[in-house]
């Protein structure tokens, strides 16, 4: 970290917006990603993400609105950033005739590493056996999932200040996304900062400290999960027999206080309350004497769905 930066946002966008013809790819959209967050940003295909990213690492000029990276512009400064900065994209193309070690060392160099030194040697290999990747091949003949672990090998053998993800677990198996997945760890314990693009949403729930759910190229919702999760219900469920085998009545289940949907279905009592209202019907349930209570609070995918539970997929819009 550098002294002038201390204290400002890693990332900040303002009013960014960013057309291609009559397409308004992005379209006033504000963001904040602070120094030591691993931030997750939501969206599906066409939301804006992968422009915004493209402005950031200063590929692309905004139209108008403003873009900072460590205080600085990306547009202007793309050479100084990108040596603190490792990225990922979600579609990795590769020198056919390099092969993997090869290619991981030269984006090591790119960044202004050093691809002679003990640390990082021994760091690079770590990775190659933790991947399972073989680096004597040619790219040529590397399927997707390996041309993706060359960018993530080189992405982690080097250490950056800000990790730029789009997409990153593309083409990998549930066991290389589980090596990803403890690589952000080490950057989060060790205070890196991540911006994380991805449709998976189990992986960014897991990962991920702070969220933007990104839609037409606005920012519509950006907090904690925590903070987010007050936004919706959390759900409630347990059985309709309470203590004693005694049946819970319609009008004990209709004092219960906040409920919404509530439903009953194969001797179990469901229903949702405002996530706020948590702590007030707990004590109702508890003089109830209800049993087998399940508790769960909203889920990243019921959070996204907010936002995007209007949008018809593909294969159904005909």
């Amino acid at each position: 970290m550098k002294a002038a930066d201390a204290g400002q946002p890693v990332i900040e966008t303002r009013g960014l917006t960013k057309h291609f013809g009559r397409v308004r790819a992005l379209d006033g959209l504000d963001l904040s990603v602070g120094r030591g967050e691993v931030h997750g940003f939501l969206g599906p295909n066409g939301a804006g993400k992968s422009t915004t990213i493209r402005v950031l690492l200063g590929l692309a000029r905004a139209t108008a609105g403003e873009a900072r990276v460590f205080g600085r512009d990306p547009w202007r400064e793309a050479s100084a950033l990108h040596r603190r900065i490792a990225t990922i994209p979600g579609d990795v193309a590769l020198w056919p005739n390099l092969s993997g070690g090869e290619t991981i060392d030269l984006l090591v160099r790119l960044r202004g590493g050093d691809a002679t030194s003990a640390a990082y040697r021994s760091r690079r290999a770590e990775l190659i056996d933790a991947f399972q990747f073989d680096p004597t091949k040619r790219a040529r003949s590397y399927s997707k999932g390996n041309r993706q672990k060359v960018a993530l090998i080189a992405a982690f053998a080097h250490p950056a200040e800000l990790y730029v993800f789009d997409e990153p677990t593309s083409g990998l198996d549930p066991l290389m996304e589980s090596v990803f997945t403890r690589q952000v760890g080490r950057i989060a314990a060790d205070g890196g900062t991540v911006l994380l693009s991805s449709h998976i949403l189990s992986e960014v729930e897991k990962l991920c400290t702070r969220i933007s759910i990104v839609r037409a190229g606005r920012v519509v919702e950006s907090g904690t999960l925590t903070e987010l999760r007050h936004l919706t219900r959390t759900s409630f469920s347990f059985e309709r027999a309470g203590a004693g085998g005694a049946m819970l009545t319609d009008a004990q289940l209709a004092g219960i206080p906040g409920v919404h949907d509530l439903a009953l279905a194969e001797g179990r009592v469901s229903f949702t309350v405002d996530s706020d209202a948590v702590a007030g019907v707990l004590p109702a349930l508890g003089a109830l004497g209800v049993q087998g209570l399940q508790v769960a609070p909203p889920s990243l995918e019921e959070l996204f769905l907010r936002h995007y539970g209007d949008v018809v997929p593909p294969a159904e819009a005909a």
